[in-house]
């Protein structure tokens, strides 16, 4: 039989709409500025949770409750969020995936953002609102790196799926998908503009 894969690790990328992505990203762009010139409280905490950038995490993480351009956003989300479901072979048991959480993540010059993970959450992804050519993608860690014992280097040129470490790289009007355990980060951004995405989790109910 030779060799196969198990236990893969799955992640979604696609275009989230086929028309109108520019105008809707800058409807989005002007509410991600706006929001970090209003939000204080995003901005205090941020100082200590992602030096020299902004989020909204700490402070506004429901923004599709207060805005009808993130309300469109996570409408939008839905149909993507069930293909990956589906991919998964997910049993939801005819309950819903929900969006609980929904966040601006503002990158200027050297802003890095950290090895994390989602916890409490199952499916979670990020949309790209502006992106600066050459700036970072989100980059994935094999989550079986704590078990490998003895194992030889990878070789240069192996395969994707065989890496232990994959960088997707970040579009404009692109989002990415995937299981709320898989541990990513960001890293600095070295570009001059900014780098700007919407963050989300959403949960089976």
């Amino acid at each position: 039989m030779g060799a196969r894969v198990l236990f893969p690790t799955l992640v979604y990328t696609a275009a989230l709409r086929s028309r109108g992505a520019a105008a809707f990203n800058q409807r989005l762009l002007h509410e991600c500025r706006q929001l970090r010139r209003d939000d204080v409280a995003g901005r205090n905490w941020s100082r200590t949770h992602y030096p020299g950038g902004y989020t909204s995490y700490g402070s506004q993480h429901r923004l599709y409750e207060i805005s009808p351009t993130f309300a469109a956003l996570r409408k939008l989300l839905k149909p993507h969020v069930a293909r990956f479901a589906r991919s998964v072979e997910w049993d939801l048991r005819g309950r819903r995936l929900e969006m609980t959480d929904c966040w601006v993540n503002i990158m200027p010059r050297q802003v890095a953002h950290s090895l994390h993970l989602h916890p409490l959450s199952t499916v979670s992804g990020t949309y790209y609102v502006q992106v600066p050519d050459g700036a970072p993608g989100i980059k994935f860690e094999d989550p079986r790196l704590d078990r490998f014992m003895a194992a030889p280097p990878r070789k240069s040129t192996c395969r994707t799926d065989n890496r232990q470490w994959v960088t997707l790289p970040a579009t404009s009007g692109a989002v990415v998908l995937f299981e709320s355990w898989l541990r990513h980060e960001v890293t600095a951004n070295t570009r001059r503009q900014e780098r700007v995405s919407i963050s989300f989790n959403f949960n089976w109910f």
